[in-house]
C-alpha cells in the first residue's frame, strides 16, 4: 500500500474530527469557517482516501459507523498532539517553550498554586501548561512532561522529588470542645473519624504511636479528596488526619483547630515532582524542578 494514502491531508481529518465532535455539517463548517458544501467534500474525499465509510447517512443526518468513531479517536489525539506541538515549538525560545505537568487537585490548589507567581517572575520564558490529572501516570503521552504524584517516592522508571506532605497533623472543627473535649489521644476515641481513600491505614498508624487502644481504624465516613475532608471537618462532620501542608491555612485563620499539636506523625507517603528518564534534560523541565526544590521542604526522618 502506497505510504501516501496512510497519510491524509491534516485539513481532511480536521474537517471529519470537526464533523463528529459537533454531529452535523452545518456546526462544523461555522467552527472551520467554511462553507457547508466545502466541509461535506472534505469529508467525502477523507471517505474515499482511506476507501472506509466513517459515517452512516439516514435523512440527510450523519452518524458515525463503528470504524469512524475508532477512526476519530486516534484523529482526535493526533490533532490535540500536533497542536501542543506546535504550540510549544512557537513558544520556544532563549531556553523558554511549554511544559505539561499535572497535579493532584487538593495540592494543586493549595500548595502549587499560590507559589507559580515567584516562577513565572524568574522564568517569563516558560508556560505551564495543566493537563488533567489521572490517578496514574502515562509519561509515555508526549502531552505529558512531569506529574506530582503522591505516594512512597518509587514509581518505575521515574526520577522523584519530594515535595511536602509527610507531616500529618489531627484537625478537628472548631467547636470541638463543645461536643467531644479532645485533650489526650484516648478523647478521639470518642469522635468521629473521616478516612482518605487512598491511605486507609493513616487512623491505625496514629493510634498505634500514640498507643490509643479500641479505635476502629476502619469506621468513619470516607472521602478520595483531601480538600473534601478539610471541609467536612470545618462543617462538624469529625476529626481528620490532614498532611499539614493542605490544611495550615485552615489553622491559622481558625476555620478548623488543631487540638493536640504535639501528636502528629510522620507518614511513608506524601508529595513528589516525578518524571521519566527520557525527559529529565529537557530544558524547561530541568528550570521548574531546581524552582520548585527551593520552595520543597526536607525530607523527614522516619
Amino acid at each position: 500500500m502506497p505510504l501516501r494514502r496512510l497519510t491524509p491531508p491534516i485539513h481532511l481529518l480536521r474537517a471529519f474530527s470537526t464533523v463528529a465532535r459537533f454531529g452535523g455539517v452545518s456546526r462544523a463548517a461555522e467552527a472551520l469557517h467554511l462553507t457547508q458544501s466545502a466541509v461535506s467534500k472534505q469529508v467525502q474525499e477523507l471517505e474515499k482516501w482511506v476507501g472506509v465509510p466513517l459515517f452512516e447517512r439516514n435523512r440527510k443526518r450523519l452518524t458515525l459507523s463503528s470504524a469512524g468513531e475508532r477512526y476519530e479517536k486516534s484523529v482526535r489525539a493526533l490533532l490535540s498532539q500536533l497542536e501542543s506541538a506546535t504550540l510549544e515549538l512557537i513558544t520556544s525560545s532563549d531556553g523558554g517553550g511549554a511544559l505539561h505537568l499535572s497535579t493532584l487537585p487538593t495540592f494543586g490548589a493549595k500548595w502549587l498554586i499560590p507559589k507559580l507567581p515567584d516562577f513565572q517572575s524568574h522564568n517569563p520564558q516558560v508556560t505551564l501548561h495543566f493537563v488533567p490529572y489521572v490517578q496514574s501516570y502515562d509519561f509515555e503521552s508526549p502531552a505529558l512532561d512531569c506529574s506530582i504524584l503522591f505516594g512512597d517516592g518509587h514509581w518505575p522508571g521515574t526520577r522523584a522529588h519530594y515535595l511536602s506532605g509527610r507531616e500529618v497533623v489531627l484537625i478537628a472543627p472548631r467547636n470541638q470542645a463543645q461536643l467531644h473535649p479532645i485533650h489526650s489521644p484516648d478523647d478521639v476515641r470518642h469522635c468521629t473519624r473521616l478516612r482518605h481513600v487512598t491511605v486507609p491505614q493513616a487512623w491505625s498508624r496514629w493510634s498505634e504511636v500514640y498507643g490509643v487502644e479500641a479505635l476502629d481504624p476502619l469506621s468513619g465516613p470516607q472521602f478520595d479528596q483531601f480538600q473534601t475532608i478539610i471541609r467536612a471537618v470545618q462543617a462538624g462532620m469529625g476529626v481528620a488526619l490532614v498532611p499539614r501542608c493542605l490544611v495550615q491555612d485552615e489553622i491559622t485563620a481558625g476555620l478548623v483547630s488543631e487540638p493536640l499539636p504535639e501528636h502528629r506523625i510522620t507518614s511513608d507517603r506524601g508529595y513528589w515532582l516525578c518524571y521519566p528518564e527520557t525527559r529529565a534534560n529537557l530544558t524547561t523541565l530541568q528550570q521548574f524542578r531546581d524552582w520548585l526544590l527551593t520552595k520543597a521542604e526536607p525530607l523527614p526522618a522516619d
